[in-house]
């Protein structure tokens, strides 16, 4: 299914999307893509930012993964991107907090980006420094960007956070300015990155349980099947014809610039 111009629509009818998207893709991991001793579960608080997703690890850190999981080094993950950080080779010397879940370890967090995650300076600070701390606490993180760059990501969520850690240049390839990026959080730390754009079926994407060893997270199976559940009526706002559909934008934009700047 292609990815619809979710910046047609209000904020409101994303977060009601976004909420079940964030059930599919919960009830998919669980139903087999993730290995016996691991699950995933909405939303619980942790430090950092409110995650949409967490996998947690019910056993011993250093025990093998159980029934699943694949190493980087057989498979690689197929994205258009790899970056490495050299630099936390050195920054794991460092002391860390690590963050723990009464129900098992948190291992990997999923977090799809809202609106409100870029509609102030604030908030969007606050979101990259809570991502990076999470990294940097050796929690995986699978950032998924359904949005356009706007002044305060203008090269993507996932370069203002990867910043935090290895600043290097990036540019989007052409009509492909949403981003999905999956940090292993090592050591070392390494970015995974895909870019893509309105009209494409989104990719599986690596979700890491230790160094190098991930699964990938079913990402058009599962947006198809929130899509599936979207009210008729408002479907109508993101599939309507393209004249239409500029209208709808027109309205939008319009209505945005109505509305005073919250900087």
């Amino acid at each position: 299914m292609p990815m619809h111009d979710w910046t047609l629509v209000d904020a409101g009818l994303f977060h009601a999307f976004h909420h079940r998207w964030i059930d599919s893709i919960c009830d998919e991991l669980n139903a087999g893509v993730l290995p016996s001793d691991y699950y995933a579960l909405p939303e619980q608080n942790i430090r950092g930012p409110i995650p949409d997703v967490i996998a947690l690890k019910l056993t011993d850190d250093d025990s093998p993964v159980v029934g699943g999981g694949v190493a980087v080094a057989e498979s690689p993950p197929k994205v258009r991107h790899i970056t490495r950080s050299e630099a936390g080779l050195y920054a794991d010397k460092a002391s860390y907090i690590t963050v723990r879940h009464r129900h098992g370890d948190v291992v990997t967090i999923i977090e799809i980006v809202s609106p409100g995650n870029k509609g102030s300076r604030a908030a969007f600070q606050d979101f990259v420094e809570k991502s990076t701390g999470l990294i940097s606490a050796k929690i995986s993180l699978l950032v998924i960007d359904l949005f356009p760059p706007t002044r305060r990501d203008p090269f993507g969520v996932h370069k203002a956070i990867w910043d935090g850690f290895d600043e290097k240049d990036f540019a989007f390839p052409r009509g492909k300015n949403r981003t999905l990026a999956s940090c292993d959080a090592g050591p070392p730390q390494v970015a995974y990155v895909e870019n893509v754009g309105l009209g494409d079926k989104l990719p599986e994407m690596p979700i890491f349980l230790r160094p190098e060893i991930y699964v990938n997270a079913p990402l058009e199976s599962t947006y198809q099947s929130a899509w599936a559940a979207f009210p008729r009526v408002l479907k109508g706002l993101l599939e309507a014809p393209p004249k239409k559909k500029e209208v709808i934008r027109r309205q939008a934009r319009n209505a945005r610039t109505n509305l005073p700047f919250v900087d």
